[in-house]
């Protein structure tokens, strides 16, 4: 009887150490797992900064030419600004913002917020910021506006691109 209580003991103590190393392997991957995606998020949060400011960048060149590479081509796309309403496609945005607000302009400066927020699942990511936009007419005004800015990203190869952007300014006295 001592035998078999001893066998049986030692299986069930077998039983439990095989039990704890599941837990102890379920646990390290999650642990690995978080922190993989807490460093893809500080990667996502570096390099939509460095994009997000290149963007301004090429906007404040005063020609729609030098952003062009932050923009998806496809027609059917649509991109929303100040004004007018909205731009299909990436040649309407460009003909349109050159017409309305780039070629009246002697200097445009567009600069990002801080507070910019992206969130990113897979190979589709959107960003939001604060943005300020100064521009000094041919004229002699300056335009000072405060902007809100989303962008819809898509990873295409080793780029981000623009496939949707919704600039928009509060109204007076907001």
């Amino acid at each position: 009887m001592t035998a078999s209580v001893g066998r049986a003991i030692h299986k069930n103590v077998e039983r439990w150490r095989w039990v704890l190393y599941v837990a102890l392997a379920i646990v390290g991957a999650l642990l690995t797992f978080v922190g993989a995606r807490a460093q893809q998020k500080a990667t996502d949060d570096a390099t939509f900064r460095k994009l997000i400011d290149s963007y301004c960048a090429a906007w404040s060149t005063g020609t729609a030419d030098a952003p062009g590479k932050f923009y998806a081509k496809e027609g059917g796309l649509v991109f929303y600004d100040v004004a007018p309403f909205a731009y299909h496609g990436w040649k309407e945005y460009h003909d349109g913002v050159q017409k309305e607000f780039l070629e009246n302009a002697s200097e445009i400066k567009l600069t990002a917020g801080k507070d910019l927020k992206v969130t990113r699942r897979g190979m589709i990511a959107w960003s939001t910021v604060p943005m300020h936009l100064m521009e000094k007419t041919k004229d002699g005004k300056t335009i000072e506006l405060d902007l809100r800015y989303t962008g819809i990203w898509e990873k295409r190869g080793a780029s981000w691109v623009l496939v949707h952007e919704h600039l928009s300014t509060p109204l007076a006295g907001s």
